[in-house]
């Protein structure tokens, strides 16, 4: 192949210009400059800088691709999200800012750099510039679980009910000052904005001032309750669509306590929460005694006729029962425990309901599940049911508080002592005790883990039938007694005993209702045995919610 042939224009000029350079050059060195020239002339060099020139594609299906792009992006460019989404971010990336928004930061977290005289900043506005739109949906009479009230002159949220619609949305906080509601500016009057938002239906626009008051994760509070709440009757309740319905027995999960007088709550099956009367609250309802007469015009005060003054009474240690009669026991804390078996079983009844009967029944049917508080000693005439000792040494017990309970009765002393129930807890079985209620206060330890069953008397009648037919079995059984049985004579009872058994019941069950595991109408013995055995039975194979003093 010709060089000449092959020559491009470019290399033509060099060699013409390197020929030159040669003739005319003073500096360059001849033998370089020939060398170079023969490089540039040869024709394998050549040949190979135009094969490296020759470009290669990078594909050959580019129409097939981009078929395929396309294809994927129709979808896109037919939603209208998408296509709303791209107008809004270029139309927010033409605007120009001049500065930047402000940062919460700005008027939150200043207070450490602020002097003493102006007081805390948690109180302070943010700027105008921080007011923001927020929108919701809702149909028309859906609750939008939150609260409001009138606060420095202005509607702010006071609460938000945990698992509610705006709980749940997370776009507004406690403290959010509510400027408009749909372009209309709101009044001071929180009742009105309320029934106004619940009658709303389809979109609503809230113009808000942001509080920026960052919420700390409550803790899990569990709390059983003592009595009986309907917010439809509660004439306090901010709100009653937002009440929670209780009753005495139900496990609530308070979800927040920031209001002094009420709580969010919610029960542990499930549900959405509600507001509940706190604890202070609900105390000073129950203990509100009215006067017994009406207080006379301020002009006639000096006459000294008026209410009756109320008794300051000391609290004494030694009639701790008798203040503990007094005690509004309103919510309990528990906690949820895994399945344990439980040391003692406590009775509890009025006399002559049939405690002493359902013990011997469960002494003489399960020895080896149950025992009583004292086993007899050789030296002693004692039988399972009592163990006999000095009365001084008794007297010197009960001063060191070893007892229980105690009592005097035709002249003896009679007592449960605490060292006896923990040697029949520590042979691993069931304490079965007949206590007086007043010991429940006592025994509600992780010392005792009882299970309190309260044995509620039956009508007039069939509490009268019941000792009628406990009085002809003794007789049939007289002259073959158990050690037991023995103890325990049923004599029979008149009418008015009777009806004092029923009346000394209900008053019980009003009074230590709170402290109940579990209460049974006793009109048949037998029915009864087996009821307590299977809830003992029930709570030793399932969690069970005890209070948190058994734990901590």
């Amino acid at each position: 192949m010709p060089v000449a042939s092959i020559r491009t224009e470019p290399g033509s000029q060099v060699l013409d210009a390197m020929s030159d350079t040669t003739t005319s050059s003073t500096t360059a060195n001849d033998l370089d400059l020939i060398y170079l020239k023969g490089i540039m002339e040869s024709p394998v060099e050549q040949e190979k800088s135009l094969k490296e020139a020759r470009p290669s594609p990078v594909r050959e299906n580019n129409m097939e691709l981009l078929q395929e792009i396309l294809s994927e992006l129709d979808p896109f460019k037919q939603n209208c999200n998408t296509a709303s989404l791209l107008e809004t971010h270029d139309s927010v990336a033409a605007q120009a800012c001049d500065s930047p928004p402000p940062s919460p930061c700005d008027f939150v977290d200043h207070e450490e750099d602020e002097d003493d005289n102006e007081g805390p900043t948690n109180n302070r506005h943010p700027p105008p510039d921080a007011i923001r739109m927020v929108g919701i949906r809702k149909v028309a009479g859906e609750h939008l679980g939150v609260t409001f009230k009138v606060e420095g002159g202005e509607l702010t949220i006071a609460r938000i009910l945990h698992g509610g619609m705006i709980d749940q949305q997370g776009l507004l906080h406690v403290g959010d000052v509510i400027k408009e509601v749909n372009g209309r500016e709101v009044g001071q009057d929180a009742r009105v904005l309320q029934e106004e938002l619940q009658a709303t239906s389809g979109s609503v626009v809230l113009k808000i001032l942001p509080s920026y008051h960052e919420a700390i994760p409550p803790r899990k509070v569990f709390f059983k309750c003592h009595y009986d709440y309907d917010p439809a009757h509660d004439n306090l309740i901010p709100c009653k669509e937002a009440g929670l319905r209780f009753e005495s027995g139900d496990i609530l999960q308070i979800v927040n306590q920031d209001d002094v007088n009420w709580w969010q709550a919610m029960h542990v099956e499930g549900g959405s929460a509600g507001l509940i009367p706190s604890q202070m609250l609900e105390e000073k309802r129950k203990a509100f005694v009215k006067r017994d007469v009406e207080l006379p015009p301020a002009g006639n005060l000096c006459t000294g006729v008026g209410g009756k003054k109320k008794k300051k009474v000391m609290y004494v240690t030694t009639k701790n029962t008798e203040f503990d009669r007094h005690e509004i026991l309103l919510y309990e804390e528990v906690a949820k425990v895994p399945p344990f078996k439980r040391k003692t079983l406590v009775l509890i009844g009025a006399q002559g309901v049939g405690r002493r009967r359902l013990k011997n029944k469960m002494l003489l049917r399960d020895p080896l599940l149950f025992d009583t508080s004292r086993k007899p000693k050789k030296e002693d005439k004692e039988s399972r049911m009592f163990g006999f000792t000095s009365r001084s040494k008794m007297e010197v017990d009960i001063k060191s508080g070893r007892f229980l309970e105690h009592g005097e009765y035709d002249g003896n002393l009679y007592g449960i002592k605490m060292e006896s129930i923990h040697e029949v807890v520590e042979a691993g079985r069931v304490c079965v005790l007949d206590a007086n209620p007043q010991s429940l206060k006592m025994l509600r330890t992780s010392d005792f883990l009882p299970y309190v069953v309260f044995l509620q008397a039956p009508d007039f009648e069939v509490l009268k039938a019941m000792n009628q037919s406990a009085v002809e079995a003794e007789v049939v059984k007289a002259m073959n007694q158990s050690a037991v049985e023995a103890e325990v004579v049923t004599k029979t009872l008149t009418d008015e005993e009777l009806q004092r058994t029923c009346d000394e019941s209900s008053k019980l069950q009003a009074a230590f209702e709170h402290y109940f595991d579990l209460s049974i109408v006793n009109d048949n013995l037998d029915e009864t045995y087996r009821s307590v055995k299977a809830a003992l039975q029930t709570v030793s194979k399932n969690p069970q919610w005890v209070p948190v003093t058994w734990l901590f």
